[in-house]
């Protein structure tokens, strides 16, 4: 059975760092792609960031480059999503998801095989 298992949300102020960490059980994590997304009330799913299954290529988007950076740790099938000056914007639920197509960055959603359950982060101003 494939666990994707965030951990790391909850309360922060504008300015704040926090790291995600997402725990990866049941599938090959080093052949896997990964991302993290998130969805704030109201909105739909967004791309945040993915990486490569060997850490080679990483896709930001836009409204995160400079200050999230997307991290993996093979031998602990782990992902992380260090974020950095955070922003009210910022605050959503956060997701990671495994991609099979280990090479690919990507940010559809549809690209994504499996997924987390969600990690809650609240950014107040």
């Amino acid at each position: 059975q494939v666990q994707l298992v965030e951990s790391g949300g909850g309360l922060a102020q504008a300015g704040d760092s926090a790291r995600l960490s997402c725990a990866v059980s049941g599938l090959d994590f080093s052949r896997y792609a990964m991302g993290w997304f998130r969805q704030a009330p109201g909105k739909e799913r967004e791309f945040v960031a993915t990486i490569s299954r060997i850490d080679i290529l990483t896709l930001y988007a836009d409204s995160v480059k400079g200050r999230f950076t997307i991290s993996r740790d093979n031998p602990k099938n782990t992902v992380y999503l260090q974020m950095n000056s955070l922003k009210p914007d910022d605050t959503a639920v956060y997701y990671c998801a495994a991609n099979p197509r280990g090479f690919e960055t990507d940010g559809d959603t549809r690209r994504y095989e499996f997924w987390g359950q969600g990690t809650q982060v609240t950014v107040s101003s």
